[in-house]
């Protein structure tokens, strides 16, 4: 099988422990060279998905609180684990999609993200379970595969958006998440989520690597543009507060960013 195909499977995969074990076989084959590097199968429009979580536009979704109640804490861990599952997709559709226009080490990096996602939606919906609830048991966002679409033409805005956007975006609110999870005395959540913390930093580090790398192929100044590139493809804003240490270590310095600060935002930036 080649790696394409794998993928394809991945993402076809609708139910989540099902989505989990082809994700963790495909990297695991992927490592052994069981697979094929060859892009001979297309990634499919959308993914599969189970019949639950009910998928709702993003303004019509509850309102779950800032965690300091249990069910608040819940609704925020079913988030979290929905955010996963949808990551699990990105990284495949990546290595799929855009592999043959890379080196190797892109399929490898990719590969590897989506592991790390699924082994965290994993132990998500295991904490959720421990605690009396389930992936599906709630309502979810349905807009996160819109950045996967919007930028399945061009690797470059794919880079720019999902890892060096929306995942880097967890870099500035998890910390805050497992202070709370502690402060209400659940620390087997804050640990998980602050491994996830700690892993995402890897991953937002590996889009900054690779849009470098194509900005670097190009000749073109990588801040201006990934400025364009969000511009033009996320819909949302990107604003503060950052955690500028967390985006530091992943290479994506505040040159990139802060030109996007709303005016109205400048004085609420984080100190970090």
């Amino acid at each position: 099988m080649s790696i394409a195909a794998a993928c394809r499977a991945v993402l076809l995969a609708g139910d989540p422990m099902t989505k989990v074990r082809l994700a963790r076989a495909t990297a695991r084959g992927w490592r052994r060279g069981a697979l094929a590097h060859a892009f001979d199968t297309a990634m499919p429009d959308e993914p599969a998905r189970p019949p639950r979580p009910e998928l709702l536009p993003p303004n019509q979704m509850p309102k779950r609180g800032r965690g300091g109640s249990e069910r608040g804490r819940l609704a925020l861990l079913h988030a979290l684990a929905h955010i996963e599952f949808s990551a699990i997709d990105l990284a495949f559709d990546a290595a799929g999609r855009f592999g043959d226009r890379f080196p190797r080490r892109f399929v490898d990096d990719w590969i590897g993200v989506g592991a790390d996602e699924a082994m965290h939606f994993a132990v998500l919906d295991r904490r959720l379970r421990a605690l009396g609830s389930h992936y599906g048991a709630l309502p979810a966002h349905a807009g996160l595969w819109e950045a996967a679409a919007e930028t399945a033409h061009d690797p470059a805005a794919r880079m720019a958006v999902v890892p060096m956007v929306l995942e880097a975006r967890g870099l500035d609110v998890t910390p805050e998440t497992v202070a709370r999870f502690r402060a209400a005395g659940d620390e087997p959540s804050a640990r998980i989520l602050h491994r996830i913390f700690t892993d995402e930093i890897r991953h937002v580090g590996i889009g900054t690597k690779w849009f470098g790398q194509l900005c670097a192929e190009a000749g073109i100044v990588p801040a201006p543009h990934w400025q364009m590139l969000v511009r033009r493809h996320f819909r949302g804003v990107v604003k503060p507060p950052f955690n500028d240490s967390a985006r530091a270590a992943a290479g994506l310095t505040r040159d990139f960013y802060t030109p996007l600060v709303p005016l109205t935002d400048i004085g609420s930036q984080d100190p970090r």
